[in-house]
């Protein structure tokens, strides 16, 4: 296993630091007042967007791209150190054209997007002229069991109707989101016994159709986001049978398909943060004094330093080793790689919710304000306990992944064991 990026991911991802450093963060302070102003997006990010894509940094993340489509073909492995890059400024993403959800909904598309489809929306998306929102989870069930989502689509004649309720949903309070991906219950249909993964369908549902009402931004721990997670209402929503996304009843299936690379994104994105709040901590406990002594002189806090320290490399490695699985796309395994994906979205929450934590500690009362991003941090690692899937459901995943391969081999381990009569009998060597 090699992890280290090629020598073209490399230029790129030095080219990326560059321009953020040159002309994303003299823009940060103003992208914040233009978002808490109501000012969404902010009247320059057109133009860094438009300079982004000048540079060759643009629709970074898709390996499969075809000849006449917009991006860079990058592998996961690649693509991995320019998301962790992105990720030290939360709206960075965005200007590269490569902000979720739109990245997994792209996949989706690009995946399983008709011809007529890919006109009306893979392309608009991969040129960055509309944004999209992915609508899964719903208010009223337990959505980490998604064969609980309750939201319908029925087939009446040439068109679907769809009713139901989601929440939650990333990007549909952004002004140029046009395109709703909803994950519905197939209506109607007395499916056969041990189907249950087979009656879900996805639908390509514009945001502005009849029925269709963005009811609110929910605020995540007091915090709004300017793109939203919204609470979303569809009541009789009625769109032509075309716009149904890939097979009828294949939702699930497609829904898989969408996870990998994008958990290999958010938690790359999820290191970078946690990244430069372990920088951020270690340069103020170098300039703040207490009881005579720096802080960093005490010991506790080294310890902090340290752990944040091993805990980010630790992560690092687990998901480049998940993006290089990835890439290898050998079926013979594609259960181990599923754990994999699941083990790093839990690896990553945890991460950012403990070394984000000590950073704040270490800056006291201003690691709670917005003066640094550490408390944005820390309410989004706190999200991500949650957010696409508990930690509890990936740790039921990985176990069952083990517990298959202890199945398995059931009886080899005996070998490890020594027991009173092996003791008393001599060994015997040829």
């Amino acid at each position: 296993m090699d992890f280290a990026p090629s020598a073209r991911a490399q230029e790129l991802l030095l080219r990326m630091d560059a321009f953020v450093q040159r002309y994303l963060l003299p823009h940060n302070a103003a992208w914040h007042a233009a978002a808490q102003a109501g000012s969404y997006p902010p009247p320059f990010l057109a133009d860094l967007k438009a300079l982004a894509r000048e540079e060759g940094l643009w629709n970074l993340f898709l390996p499969t791209l075809r000849e006449d489509e917009p991006g860079t073909r990058l592998s996961n492995l690649d693509y991995a150190p320019l998301a962790e890059c992105m990720g030290r400024l939360p709206w960075a993403a965005e200007v590269f054209n490569c902000n979720a959800p739109d990245t997994g909904n792209i996949e989706l598309l690009h995946r399983f997007a008709s011809a007529e489809q890919r006109g009306e929306w893979l392309e608009p998306l991969l040129d960055g002229r509309i944004r999209s929102a992915f609508a899964m989870s719903e208010p009223d069930v337990a959505s980490s069991d998604p064969t609980n989502l309750q939201t319908t689509v029925r087939r009446d004649g040439t068109e679907l109707e769809l009713s139901g309720r989601k929440w939650f949903i990333t990007g549909a309070a952004h002004p140029d989101c046009r395109l709703l991906i909803v994950m519905c219950r197939n209506a109607g249909e007395d499916p056969e016994p041990g189907s249950i993964h087979q009656r879900h369908s996805m639908v390509l549902v514009p945001l502005e159709a009849p029925g269709v009402q963005v009811l609110r931004n929910i605020p995540v721990l007091h915090h709004h986001a300017p793109e939203g997670h919204c609470e979303i209402l569809l009541q009789g929503v009625r769109v032509p049978e075309s716009s149904l996304l890939g097979e009828w009843g294949a939702g699930f299936a497609m829904a898989q398909a969408r996870l990998g690379p994008g958990r290999v994104h958010h938690c790359m994105r999820s290191i970078g943060q946690c990244e430069l709040a372990l920088q951020l901590a270690a340069e103020r406990t170098l300039e703040r004094q207490m009881f005579g002594r720096y802080e960093s002189d005490f010991s506790n806090v080294q310890d902090w330093l340290a752990e944040s320290r091993i805990e980010i490399d630790q992560a690092r490695l687990l998901v480049l080793r998940t993006a290089w699985l990835l890439d290898q796309g050998s079926a013979a395994d594609a259960a181990g790689t599923r754990a994999q994906v699941a083990a790093i979205k839990v690896v990553a929450a945890r991460l950012q919710t403990r070394v984000v934590n000590r950073a704040m500690q270490v800056f006291g009362a201003m690691g709670l304000s917005p003066d640094t991003p550490l408390a944005q941090f820390w309410s989004w690692g706190r999200a991500l306990h949650l957010m696409d899937g508990p930690d509890e459901v990936h740790l039921r995943s990985v176990a069952r992944h083990e517990l298959a391969q202890a199945r398995g081999r059931m009886g080899q381990s005996s070998a490890w064991f020594t027991t009173p009569e092996q003791m008393r009998a001599p060994p015997r060597v040829r």
